[in-house]
């Protein structure tokens, strides 16, 4: 894979980034006694989706990027959790969280692909 020029070109971390601010629009109609309760933790966990494939990228080592990726698939899956756990608590709809869990997933996918194109070269270049 050659390197786009910065993380910004890469199509994963433009998704995480409109992840971000789905989730933060979504945390608008959150109670206000969630505010600083699981608003602020499912906020931190969508915000360390790109910034984890930010500081990956920023190492300029492609083994140090795929550990990346793997960080930040795992934010992602602790923000599904999340969701989940405040549609049980009403503060989403079945409908939202399906799109959610939509969205989620493809950019899951989309890091996995990433990491697997990565690890090949690793393999093959031993780099």
């Amino acid at each position: 894979m050659d390197k786009p020029h910065t993380v910004r070109s890469l199509k994963v971390y433009q998704r995480a980034m409109d992840l971000v601010e789905t989730t933060y629009r979504v945390c608008e109609v959150f109670p206000k006694d969630e505010r600083f309760e699981l608003s602020s933790q499912i906020r931190r966990a969508a915000v360390s989706v790109p910034a984890n494939i930010a500081e990956g990228y920023g190492r300029w080592n492609m083994k140090e990027l795929v550990r990346f990726l793997a960080i930040a698939n795992g934010s992602l899956r602790e923000l599904q959790t999340h969701f989940e756990i405040a549609k049980r608590l009403g503060y989403i709809q079945e409908t939202r969280l399906t799109s959610l869990h939509r969205e989620t997933d493809e950019i899951a996918a989309m890091i996995y692909a990433l990491r697997a194109r990565l690890s090949l070269r690793i393999e093959k270049n031993g780099s």
